[in-house]
């Protein structure tokens, strides 16, 4: 049974740690994956929103085309890739889109659609693509979705994200279970009767 699956990029495919070596450098840190207890990295730095900005805007090119896939992430794209439709919705500006295709590429990563909303709300766009489930890692957005859109969504556990969550969305730990869980959930679609 084809499924429609919307996929974050960013601390989802790709290493949640991704982003600490360029921030450990730049900002003189020694921090782990486990000090990012909150999204926002302006907190944790103690920085202004303009600061921070303004580093992404010179790193943030580089930090996405040397970005880390996620363990067992590619096996499983790959995989879903032969009977699943895979769009990917990012919060990436379209600026960046040159660097988020050729980073596909690099990787020889399969996709059906790639759409970068420029914006951390992806619900119009969740909609837009009809998706049946999606893969996030920000809490708030895998909420919003789940109940806006009335789909499960899998959250990535990573220490920013570990506030409650209601019952449609599931946390994984890693891409593994994350397809252990699809392919019970593709199984239980397929048992229920047709209306």
């Amino acid at each position: 049974m084809k499924k429609r699956f919307g996929l974050d990029i960013d601390g989802t495919i790709t290493d949640p740690a991704t982003f600490i070596p360029y921030i450990n450098k730049d900002f003189n840190q020694i921090l782990q994956l486990e000090d990012l207890t909150e999204y926002d990295l302006t907190k944790i730095l103690q920085i202004t929103d303009k600061e921070f900005w303004d580093w992404m805007e010179h790193k943030e090119p580089i930090i996405y085309a040397q970005a880390e896939l996620a363990l067992d992430a590619e096996r499983v794209l790959h995989k879903w890739s032969k009977t699943h439709d895979l769009i990917y919705i990012t919060a990436r500006r379209s600026h960046l889109t040159e660097v988020t295709t050729s980073w596909f590429t690099n990787q020889a990563l399969p996709y059906t659609d790639i759409e970068l909303v420029g914006k951390h709300d992806k619900i119009d766009a969740v909609k837009k693509h009809r998706l049946d489930v999606f893969f996030e890692d920000k809490h708030d957005n895998a909420v919003a979705i789940a109940e806006e859109c009335s789909i499960p969504v899998l959250l990535f556990d990573t220490p920013y994200n570990r506030m409650s969550i209601p019952s449609n969305v599931i946390r994984v730990t890693h891409w593994s279970e994350a397809e252990q869980w699809i392919e019970k959930w593709i199984e239980d679609c397929s048992d229920m009767p047709s209306i």
